[in-house]
């Protein structure tokens, strides 16, 4: 599906691209090559989703710099990559399931909205929202667990000012917190805010792929014709057209990626530190069960009011920008080397 957009009574035109769709793609070289370039993109962002999570446990506001300046100084920079192992090793099959529901809903949703007669920029809007809350149902079946057990190691030995009690199991490694987590609370203690963990990445999911389709339409739309070439073939047809090379259309997915990110992290953030609080504290008042949704929010509310559920946000927009952005570039990369028919893709 190519993305155009005229200005001027149709005088003027950008073609981007052609867009792959799931049937396009070799599936093996697509999540062989997938694994390994979204491992190295994770181990760049996870430092910052250490210090969110760390900011999101703590009772009193703390700012990004002083919680990483006294995680490096009191723990080493080795911390920050503490459960780095677990969440890499979780983080392949749920990538790759996350990739499977994402394709195919936007190739079947994309498909049945244009035939119902929606325009091109609501049908892809449409049908990327909806690939978003798929892929983000499919992929925490995986996800919640590794979250469980990878920032239970995260915040282990978080014995800074204000923070607060989080488990008060020692954990050894990954699989260490795995057995100790299913001995004391079952496996249901791995899904421990599975029912938040949806409702936070389904809404952020649907909210940022919308976003990102809108986004890079408002980006072509202000910017395009100044970004992109003149097509001088274009011009005997009496309509001028772009196109635009693939460093300014990997440029242009940046931009609007790292727009998607920032929005859908404001939006979702009081919903992530619920669920933050949910998976890593013990309840005090439930004895060893962990605490409720209703628990939970009424103690960030006592310690700081509402702004308690947007603490760590800079650093989760960071992240999420910064990732959204490496993300969407990595994945179009992707998709484009895994394509069947090169030749066709390059057009």
């Amino acid at each position: 599906m190519s993305l155009s957009e005229a200005e001027d009574d149709s005088e003027q035109e950008i073609h981007v691209p052609t867009e792959i769709d799931w049937h396009m793609l070799d599936k093996s070289k697509f999540f062989v090559l997938g694994a390994a370039m979204f491992s190295g993109v994770s181990a760049s962002l996870y430092p910052a989703v250490v210090l969110k999570t760390r900011q999101q446990v703590s009772q009193s506001q703390i700012s990004c710099i002083r919680t990483a300046i006294w995680i490096v100084r009191n723990e080493g920079l080795r911390a920050l990559y503490r459960g780095f192992g677990t969440s890499l090793t979780g983080t392949i099959p749920a990538r790759a399931l996350y990739m499977t529901a994402l394709e195919v809903t936007k190739s079947n949703v994309g498909t049945a909205t244009v035939s119902m007669g929606f325009p091109e920029t609501t049908s892809l809007a449409i049908a990327n929202g909806t690939a978003g809350v798929s892929a983000a149902v499919a992929a925490q079946l995986v996800w919640t667990p590794v979250d469980v057990v990878s920032q239970r190691l995260m915040v282990q030995g978080n014995c800074n000012p204000g923070a607060c009690s989080a488990s008060n199991c020692k954990y050894v490694n990954g699989i260490d917190a795995f057995r100790k987590i299913v001995k004391m609370d079952g496996v249901k203690g791995l899904y421990r805010g599975f029912g938040i963990s949806i409702l936070t990445y389904a809404p952020s999911n649907a909210v940022w792929w919308a976003s990102y389709s809108v986004a890079q339409r408002l980006v072509w739309g202000g910017l395009g014709c100044h970004l992109c070439r003149k097509d001088e073939e274009g011009t005997e047809t009496g309509v001028v057209t772009y196109r635009p090379d693939s460093k300014t259309v990997m440029a242009v997915q940046g931009v609007s990626a790292a727009m998607a990110g920032g929005f859908s992290a404001l939006i979702t953030m009081p919903l992530d530190t619920i669920k933050t609080r949910l998976q890593v504290l013990d309840g005090e008042e439930n004895g060893r069960r962990g605490p409720t949704v209703a628990q939970t929010v009424r103690n960030l509310i006592r310690e700081g009011g509402w702004s308690a559920c947007y603490r760590g946000l800079w650093p989760r927009c960071a992240s999420m920008s910064m990732s959204a952005t490496t993300m969407i570039t990595t994945y179009e990369f992707l998709k484009r080397l895994s394509a069947k028919n090169q030749e066709a893709v390059a057009r």
